[in-house]
């Protein structure tokens, strides 16, 4: 035993065992730790997904809803709406999903589960070309109402474009 000044007397080995149980017991509780933070971080994907969703949700319905109220007033009524586009967006349809003349605006937002289809109905015709914002960011659409619809002249309805 190795005497100290102050008279106390330590083992050889005694800090190295200190050591090592303190290095267990660190272990132990990164152990214990790290599937809390891998589930946060699978919670917080989730969170950003449904809110990429939610807020596809929100711009659908403002554009139907815009798109509804110039087509109830027809030819020549316009209206710039802005929206602010999610991220994850990977298309835009205008109409239907084969982009012809239809009743349906359908963003199709990617999320943890795959695609997600966010659709709004209108009560008038629409059709449109929206393919060019699906980046997230803030647009200006030019909703206007036509006598004749560019992708089917035949069919008066309500086309959306970005400005």
């Amino acid at each position: 035993m190795a005497d100290k000044r102050d008279g106390s007397t330590t083992l050889p080995g005694k800090k190295a065992q200190s050591s090592i149980e303190l290095l267990i017991t660190l272990s132990f509780g990164l152990i214990i730790l790290l599937p809390l933070v891998v589930l946060a971080f699978v919670q917080i994907s989730n969170s950003t997904s449904t809110l990429s969703s939610t807020e596809a949700q929100a711009v659908v319905g403002n554009i139907a809803g815009v798109a509804t109220t110039v087509g109830s007033q027809g030819f020549p009524a316009k209206q710039l709406v802005l929206v602010d586009m999610p991220q994850n967006v990977k298309d835009i349809y205008i109409g239907n999903l084969n982009g012809t003349v239809g009743h349906e605006i359908v963003i199709v937002v990617y999320t943890n589960a795959g695609a997600s289809y966010v659709t709004a109905y209108t009560p008038v015709n629409v059709s449109g070309d929206l393919g060019s914002i699906t980046a997230q960011g803030t647009y200006l659409l030019n909703v206007s109402a036509q006598s004749a619809c560019p992708s089917e002249p035949s069919i008066p309805c309500v086309y959306i474009a970005a400005t």
